[in-house]
């Protein structure tokens, strides 16, 4: 069995080929001139015509080379592109007897449609358990969850997240009187401790600034307003 060529042992090959079928040196030098080497080239012997038609093939070919390494390369990326398998294929290929859709319905079947007398609360016949905050269970009890008051596989409210120890709502910790005395407690204690301070706090010793002639030229000359002068009274 023969391997097959490989695309750079063939182009190797095409050029040694293309090299040998070129015309010799002697050859060429045997004429005295480049014109007579023309004209025994345009007239050949009946001899000598395959050798030419060989020769020019050669060159014809060493001319094409260029075109022919980008056709095959071209040709190669085709052929890798045409043998790829799809995304979809490559990526989710199950066999038949997994993704065949019958096989699928078995195993995932429709969720039941329900009447509305089926399913007042509109939840797939899921029967809550009652709406009870947890914050009003006993916090004593042995509960496997001490911190939510919750045992282990009880089923939960579809609306948990309100009826959690952690939710705000239900307030019970305080009653509205409780509560606005707190908040008027608070506000007269920080009222009453602001003007203690500004009482008792002492004042910065400062004098008033005194200018000679009060500015007066600086400031417009006879007439303007002038700056404080030594003799003014105690403002």
């Amino acid at each position: 069995m023969v391997p097959e060529a490989t695309p750079k042992f063939s182009l190797f090959l095409l050029i040694f080929r293309s090299l040998s079928l070129l015309p010799e040196a002697s050859s060429i030098g045997q004429t005295s001139t480049p014109k007579a080497y023309l004209l025994t080239r345009q007239l050949p012997d009946k001899s000598s015509i395959p050798g030419l038609l060989g020769r020019r093939n050669a060159i014809d070919s060493l001319k094409m080379l260029p075109q022919r390494i980008v056709r095959t390369s071209a040709l190669r990326n085709s052929l890798a592109v045409a043998r790829r398998a799809p995304i979809a294929q490559r990526r989710a290929y199950l066999p038949t007897h997994y993704a065949d859709k019958k096989t699928l319905d078995e195993k995932y079947p429709d969720p039941p449609t329900m009447t509305a007398a089926e399913d007042p609360g509109m939840n797939g016949g899921y029967i809550n358990p009652p709406r009870i905050k947890r914050q009003h269970r006993d916090p004593y009890a042995q509960w496997w969850d001490p911190q939510e008051r919750r045992n282990f596989g009880e089923p939960v409210h579809e609306d948990n997240d309100v009826l959690g120890i952690f939710s705000p709502w239900d307030y019970t910790w305080t009653t509205t009187g409780p509560g606005l005395i707190m908040i008027s407690t608070f506000v007269a204690t920080f009222l009453g401790v602001c003007g203690l301070v500004y009482l008792n706090y002492p004042d910065r010793p400062s004098y008033p600034r005194e200018f000679e002639g009060g500015l007066e030229k600086e400031l417009g000359g006879p007439g303007a307003v002038r700056a404080r002068t030594e003799g003014d009274e105690e403002p």
